[in-house]
């Protein structure tokens, strides 16, 4: 019997050894939710819908929380310069989880010290992607007017916000 407790005890102590630097690893690291391949391809999915339905050419790009690309679409001819303008604008709403025009909005009422922020732009168009409350990406769009771009892009931000509520 005491050998018994004794391997109970040693279980017992390499197990504490095993887990407590994992707990103390845990302390020091967070899960973040961020868009997936398949949600990214979904907002592109209804955005193009809507630019089509719209009759724009324009370009739309969908990013996950890092700023990264994770989905792309140039219609039409869009013009050249509205590939990087979807892409910062994209940028600018996952990483700042606002609307790009919020950005806009803050440069314009005077305080340009925002633009020192890298990966920004403050034009209107992107808007966050957000799964149960949290911003998991952004989607942007560029080639059209401010409005139309922005609402190109919330009807990207809609479609993945249906899906993922369900």
């Amino acid at each position: 019997m005491p050998t018994m407790w004794r391997l109970v005890l040693l279980v017992a102590v390499l197990t504490a050894a095993i887990s407590g630097p994992v707990r103390a690893a845990d302390a020091l690291t967070a899960d973040v939710k961020s868009l997936t391949l398949d949600g990214a391809r979904l907002a592109l999915a209804a955005a193009e819908m809507e630019a089509r339905r719209r009759g724009l050419r324009l370009s739309i790009a969908v990013v996950d929380v890092a700023g990264n690309l994770l989905a792309f679409e140039r219609l039409g001819n869009a013009m050249p310069v509205s590939v990087d303008a979807a892409l910062g604008k994209a940028r600018t709403a996952a990483l700042l989880g606002i609307p790009s025009k919020a950005l806009e909005d803050i440069v314009d009422g005077g305080k340009p010290s925002y633009l020192a922020i890298g990966g920004v732009t403050p034009l209107q168009g992107g808007v966050p992607l957000m799964v149960k409350g949290v911003v998991v990406g952004g989607i942007a769009s560029s080639g059209a007017t401010a409005v139309e771009d922005e609402a190109v892009a919330l009807a990207g931000a809609s479609a993945l916000a249906s899906k993922s509520s369900q």
